[in-house]
């Protein structure tokens, strides 16, 4: 897939989210790629991983300012797709229709218990006109976002993603949760993340130091103990990690430790 031929869909969306883009971070894969756009990235010579999905971190309380997410998204071309059985349904934005691949979803912080008062599940919430899917640690992606100048076309926008500490933080808090083809993934995610950002690992730690007075005591232990955790030793995730790497053909053993540097440099304290 050419790397750069989704950021035309990617600068629709932009539009369509312009009245809110000091408010709401990209996350997810898209964050990752826009990485490389922020002045403290290092260039390197490989492309990005691609995604077709764009994630959208929402806070809780969103100002109702202009018109609602939804009308926005519609007029700028995205319909709507609704995912799973909880009220209201997950939905999926895509641009001109599912056939086109491209497509965002909207996501805010869970908090607290994981069902409301009448045991009904946390799934899902109407946030300026849309439903966005609640799940844990998106508070984290929202914290301290970076901002980096997007450029595509006619769009020039100052976009919010998730800054690289809280972005590897939560990738080793939902690993155990994630599938065999995801973890490896992440662990690529991750591998690369330290690659673009490998002279700014004070700054990254400062980052999560900042970051963890704001966390549950458990969160903030299961990342400091990422390095041996997760890279302490060669897992058949990391291997996969490798394999998926493609023509880069990434040894695992080196994988394993550039990572296991990086997490005990930026996560590991006393």
């Amino acid at each position: 897939m050419n790397p750069t031929a989704d950021l035309d869909d990617f600068a629709r969306l932009i539009e369509a989210l312009e009245p809110w883009l000091n408010q709401i971070v990209i996350i997810g894969g898209w964050a990752h790629r826009l990485h490389r756009m922020h002045p403290h990235a290092q260039p390197l010579d490989y492309p990005p991983l691609v995604t077709l999905d764009t994630d959208i971190a929402l806070p809780l309380a969103l100002p109702a300012d202009g018109a609602a997410i939804r009308e926005r998204m519609l007029d700028h071309g995205f319909t709507e797709d609704f995912v799973g059985t909880d009220h209201p349904p997950a939905t999926h934005y895509h641009l001109g229709g599912r056939q086109s691949g491209f497509y965002a979803e909207f996501l805010t912080p869970l908090t607290g218990c994981d069902y409301d008062r009448r045991g009904n599940r946390k799934a899902t919430a109407d946030i300026g006109g849309i439903t966005s899917q609640q799940l844990r640690y998106i508070d984290l992606l929202l914290y301290e976002p970076w901002s980096i100048r997007f450029h595509n076309n006619e769009v020039h926008a100052d976009v919010q993603i998730a800054n690289p500490a809280s972005f590897l933080a939560q990738k080793v808090l939902i690993h155990d949760h994630r599938d065999r083809a995801d973890r490896a993934k992440d662990i690529l995610y991750m591998y690369d993340t330290l690659q673009i950002f490998g002279a700014q690992l004070a700054e990254l730690r400062q980052l999560w130091k900042n970051a963890i007075p704001s966390l549950p005591a458990r969160s903030a232990k299961t990342v400091g103990r990422a390095s041996q955790r997760v890279f302490g030793q060669l897992s058949d995730d990391i291997r996969r990690a490798a394999e998926i790497s493609g023509e880069r053909g990434l040894p695992p053993d080196e994988m394993r430790a550039a990572c296991h540097y990086g997490f005990r440099e930026v996560f590991e304290f006393g």
